[in-house]
């Protein structure tokens, strides 16, 4: 599960983002409205946390933006603010549940996992054509034939799965396999994604990985119209 937190206080930003590593999530940073708002638009995050109180692009409005690309990441907003009002304003920006300053870390803990269960039961494995996603165990199978994935091929496949056919640009492949602060670069990506197209054939999978020049990849299924 991957997080992005958005909090101009960085040593705060710096402290949310230890406890959640230390819990098994990705966790990237952004220190300013505007920022975020870039990091968020990539697709790539599994929850949302936002400060309110921000120079420039505030929490609110960066929750509207969100919401307006139809995206439906869950959003958490975390703010010193804590009048009706706010709060009133804060869902109907966009977010799914609005903590405030001062807070307890198994109070914070105790949302995001709320969060995330509402995106549905795990899923261990994802299909499509004749092939399967193992992800607990990277295994990419087409019907008794089997390959391990290894990680970013793992993290790289998994995004393109979970995409369900929807174009993946190059940019929001590497922040979702490698980072967005990465120093990965697009030939990162295009390297990888030569080594899947060699795995999906050595199994006789159906799926193959297409590319649209200047746009990024996405998966068709062979005989499908």
């Amino acid at each position: 599960m991957k997080i992005l937190i958005v909090e101009d206080e960085q040593l705060l930003a710096e402290s949310i983002g230890a406890l959640l590593e230390n819990q098994g999530f990705e966790v990237e940073m952004a220190f300013d409205g505007e920022t975020g708002m870039q990091y968020a638009e990539l697709g790539v995050y599994d929850l949302l946390i936002l400060d309110v109180m921000m120079p420039g692009l505030d929490g609110y409005q960066l929750a509207r933006r969100v919401r307006a690309q139809r995206m439906g990441v869950p959003i958490l907003m975390l703010t010193a603010r804590s009048g009706l009002e706010d709060r009133i304003e804060g869902l109907n920006a966009g977010a799914d549940y609005y903590l405030t300053k001062p807070f307890d870390v198994r109070e914070l803990l105790a949302c995001i996992h709320a969060l995330l269960r509402r995106q549905g039961p795990q899923v261990d494995q994802i299909e499509l054509g004749n092939t399967t996603l193992d992800l607990s165990s990277a295994l990419l199978q087409c019907g008794t034939k089997r390959v391990r994935l290894s990680a970013k091929e793992f993290e790289v496949m998994r995004f393109l799965f979970q995409a369900g056919g929807r174009n993946c640009s190059k940019e929001a492949v590497l922040a979702k396999a490698w980072g967005y602060d990465s120093d990965a670069v697009e030939n990162h990506v295009e390297v990888y994604i030569g080594f899947l197209r060699k795995k999906l054939a050595s199994i006789g999978s159906n799926v193959r990985i297409e590319t649209i020049r200047r746009m990024g990849y996405h998966l068709e299924v062979d005989g499908d119209d």
